[in-house]
């Protein structure tokens, strides 16, 4: 069986009807940004986690191993112990939470030459304490801007990440409950599936990372959805598809879930160095303020933008309830280091459950189809029919509904792109048969 396989992708962009709730909570102690953050619980009790990252100027002397707890009921930040790495300061690890532990794993150090060191250190902090515990067993591969999930509370997967000189297509998987890394089913050797600065979560059994920057010129943004389908009886063999999708674009994202969907939070489309300027053009970078959906269970995305605040170089989220997330710190538009932190509230994305919003406001049949597709859409709605290589075959404007003469296209897999006049968009695979 071929573990590499591509799966088909609803785009939905509902932009006026997806609303969020978010509340700004007691700031950080400082400004930080490309802090690695988690949460956890603690005698019943919500705390959210901040370690390492930049300050607000934004150098090389800047990036530093400080660490603080927020009490979610209290409303307050502690200090806690600065990170125990003798390499000194780092920014773009991540933390993840497992049985009262927060392992704080990869990131890399700057010095003041220039040069970037990625690191293999892991780091044990132990939340009923508050110390830091012995290193767990370093990494494989030292890596940094990574994805990093946790699956069944149990295992740590590291997906990608830059190395020192490059992105690899390493999969390291951390057992915490015996100390020892195992090698997952390597991603496909492609730039499309090795990237930094992506972002990732877990649905079930099923890993999903979107977004980061290839290793190409100028570090380009990557608009693709990476699937990766873990098998309970050996959570090493894990089979990786993929998806281009514009809706999957994104850098420095917060990632997390909620009612079985995967959710990304901020970041920005453009990539950037630590300093927030872009690798392109030496310009500075602008935050999102977007959400992105995606339901696993039909393979739909919604987009809203104006229903979160600003914010990008995100290195995680804390997730204290089913449906609520907090973010902390990261870079605010300007390019500002932040020290805000935001409480939001996922339950108030109504249209994430909206099935006729989904699937009820357009039809297209027959598909497979011979010689004429059918589209019906309420209101005024465009058109336009891709083939599988993107290249643009047809295109027109209706209303309500219209036909297509598909008689002369050659056998094969075809796009039909939808964009509603409210903006709501979707695109269909349509199959074509002689």
């Amino acid at each position: 069986m071929n573990p590499f396989v591509t799966f088909p992708v609803l785009l939905l962009f509902c932009a006026s009807s997806l609303h969020a709730q978010f509340t700004e909570l007691a700031p950080m102690p400082e400004p930080v940004s490309n802090n690695a953050v988690a949460g956890a619980q603690v005698n019943g009790k919500n705390y959210v986690y901040s370690f390492c990252g930049i300050d607000s100027s934004k150098i090389w002397s800047g990036i530093h191993l400080k660490a603080w707890r927020y009490d979610v009921d209290a409303g307050e930040w502690t200090q806690l112990p600065d990170v125990p790495d003798p390499d000194g300061g780092k920014i773009a690890a991540a933390a993840s939470a497992v049985n009262g532990k927060i392992y704080v794993i990869g990131g890399y150090h700057v010095a003041q030459s220039g040069n970037e060191t990625s690191s293999n250190k892991v780091h044990v902090f132990d939340t009923q304490t508050n110390t830091w515990l012995a290193d767990a067993a370093p990494v494989p591969v030292a890596i940094d801007d990574h994805v990093q999930v946790v699956w069944k509370d149990s295992l740590i997967y590291v997906v990608t990440g830059w190395s020192n000189t490059t992105n690899v297509n390493k999969v390291q998987v951390f057992d915490p409950s015996v100390n020892q890394w195992s090698e997952g089913t390597p991603l496909p050797n492609q730039n499309v599936y090795k990237v930094f600065g992506g972002a990732g979560t877990v649905v079930e059994d099923t890993i999903f990372y979107a977004g980061g920057a290839k290793a190409t010129v100028n570090f380009p943004a990557t608009s693709t959805l990476r699937k990766g389908v873990i098998d309970p009886l050996d959570p090493t063999n894990i089979t990786w598809s993929e998806m281009d999708e514009p809706a999957a674009k994104g850098y420095r994202m917060a990632a997390t879930t909620f009612g079985g969907k995967a959710i990304w939070l901020g970041g920005s489309d453009v990539t950037y160095n630590f300093d927030g300027i872009a690798y392109s053009n030496s310009a500075g970078v602008p935050p999102l303020d977007r959400i992105t959906v995606f339901d696993p269970q039909n393979s739909s995305f919604f987009q809203t933008n104006g229903n979160m605040p600003a914010v990008m170089d995100l290195r995680g989220a804390a997730k204290i309830s089913e449906d609520e997330i907090i973010i902390a710190g990261g870079m605010a538009g300007g390019q500002q280091v932040s020290n805000k932190v935001w409480r939001i509230r996922l339950d108030k994305l109504s249209g994430v459950d909206d099935n006729e919003g989904e699937l009820g406001f357009y039809k297209i049949y027959p598909n497979p189809s011979f010689d004429e597709i059918n589209v019906e859409m309420r209101g005024r709605f465009e058109i336009e029919i891709y083939d599988a290589k993107g290249t643009l075959l047809f295109y027109d404007s209706a209303r309500e509904q219209t036909s297509v003469n598909v008689a002369y296209f050659p056998a094969g897999i075809y796009w039909v792109d939808l964009t509603a006049e409210n903006g709501l968009r979707a695109t269909e695979k349509v199959v074509i048969k002689k």
